[in-house]
């Protein structure tokens, strides 16, 4: 079999050809793969106790739940800290988060931090004053001090660290859509909720924040979400991740949109942080318009390049996505909920494009939706990866689209194809000017036994209704 792009008059010796297949591995090996599992409200011993099957998938970071001190079974607890300076909630503690670094670690998967820096616990209910952690937290510590000093990460564990003078008012938002609220007032719950005391700028506040950074990032942590980043005024993130901070680190934020460029949320909150700040973001514009086009009446035309035309973050800027923590456990988030297999259907295209950070969520079921759980080992995502990971550095090309189909190339490594109707998508493309390989076998990660092998001038992609297929050479 000849592994030549395509016909020629000369023949290439075997040995020269396993030349080209070497360098060209090579050369997509030089971008390094970056797939993260988000394993939401995972224990901190579980991720560690799965670390090899993390590694097998070909995960290279895993973000965890928030590392500090909360209290409380449901998952939202875990987004309201109460101290900085241990790290203390049900799912481990400071010694637990240290072993899952080092058993990541060592297996060169990266650690990511999911920290939220807006707010505090809404503890009105049991304490009037605005004292953090609080007398009831400050008692357990010195009822064990010899536990709670060995967990603890900086400062002492004998007083507070927070007081009412580190708080804006008690004011909660009204119109989500107005700046100055979202980014200065609480975040509330309606029925007399008091809301999330909401942190000032001032030093010491930062001085605490950037103090519990470096810490972190002490333990080997190599990366920051920052959770409700959209609830920040611009002053406060750049003050607190200051260069040395976020020197070797990934950071990304939390700014929830409801479209890209021309869409209210984005033009008010997410470009001003994508100007503001060199971060990069959750690409809530993209998870529009993967919806949009899975959609009824949707076009998967509208995938060809939608970060031409602000549809979708730049790659370098863009953690990619197809639902996020929030997305099922929030009543006020699950319209953006897409369909199970368009949601399969969309992994394979934020693993087959070019660009950005795509991001597997992976829980235990919290929603009750029982979709996720074990996600990040199924077989498909397994495949969808080990395509994202081979490709890596390859340039990608369209190469057929419309309102069903999406076929594009990724350097000559790979092609990804995906067909969101009901019925089968035949696709026929000129691969004179391809860069393709011609007689080669290009099989598809995803087990479906599917091998595309160019040997003519057409080539007729053939895409089974509601399915995608990942050829690798």
């Amino acid at each position: 079999m000849s592994f030549d792009r395509k016909p020629s008059r000369t023949t290439a010796s075997p040995a020269l050809l396993l030349c080209a297949l070497a360098g060209a591995s090579l050369l997509s090996g030089n971008a390094r793969a970056d797939a993260v599992l988000h394993a939401f409200n995972w224990r901190y011993a579980d991720v560690e106790a799965r670390a090899a099957q993390i590694q097998s998938a070909g995960y290279r970071a895993v973000l965890v739940a928030p590392a500090y001190k909360s209290e409380g079974s449901a998952w939202w607890a875990r987004y309201q800290p109460q101290d900085y300076r241990v790290i203390h909630h049900p799912l481990g503690d400071t010694a637990a988060f240290k072993r899952m670094v080092s058993a990541l670690r060592a297996r060169n998967i990266d650690v990511y931090a999911d920290v939220l820096m807006n707010h505090m616990a809404n503890e009105s209910a049991q304490r009037p004053d605005l004292n953090y952690p609080g007398t009831r937290i400050l008692n357990l510590y010195a009822g064990n001090p010899t536990y709670y000093n060995s967990i603890r990460l900086f400062g002492t564990l004998s007083s507070n660290f927070l007081s009412a003078l580190d708080f804006g008012e008690q004011r909660c938002i009204a119109d989500y859509n107005d700046v100055w609220q979202v980014q200065n007032w609480r975040l509330c719950g309606g029925n007399g909720d008091v809301g999330l005391p909401d942190l000032k700028a001032n030093s010491w506040v930062i001085g605490q924040q950037q103090e519990y950074l470096r810490q972190l990032k002490a333990i080997g942590v190599k990366g920051f979400r920052i959770d409700a980043a959209k609830h920040m005024p611009m002053s406060h993130l750049n003050s607190v991740l200051t260069a040395d901070i976020k020197s070797g680190v990934y950071v990304f934020g939390e700014i929830i949109t409801g479209g890209g460029a021309g869409s209210l949320e984005y033009d008010r909150f997410l470009q001003p942080y994508l100007q503001g700040t060199d971060h990069a973001a959750y690409d809530f514009p993209l998870h529009t318009s993967l919806r949009n086009a899975f959609g009824f009446g949707g076009s998967m035309s509208a995938l060809v390049d939608p970060a031409a035309y602000g549809q979708a973050l730049q790659g370098n800027r863009a953690l990619t996505f197809t639902v996020t923590h929030d997305i099922p456990n929030n009543s006020g988030f699950r319209y953006a909920l897409m369909d199970p297999v368009d949601e399969t259907l969309a992994y394979a295209y934020i693993f087959g494009r070019n660009g950005g950070k795509p991001m597997v969520y992976s829980d235990n079921n919290e929603s009750g939706d029982n979709r996720w759980v074990n996600a990040y080992n199924r077989s498909d995502i397994k495949g969808m990866i080990r395509f994202h990971n081979a490709v890596q550095g390859n340039d990608m090309q369209v190469l057929s689209h419309g309102s069903c189909h999406i076929i594009f190339r990724r350097g000559s490594l790979g092609i990804v194809g995906i067909n969101k109707c009901g019925s089968t998508v035949n696709a026929t493309v000129n691969m004179n000017n391809s860069v393709l390989w011609w007689y080669a076998n290009y099989t598809d990660t995803l087990g479906s036994g599917s091998v595309v092998n160019i040997g003519s001038s057409n080539y007729t992609f053939s895409l089974p209704a509601r399915s995608a297929r990942m050829w690798l050479r």
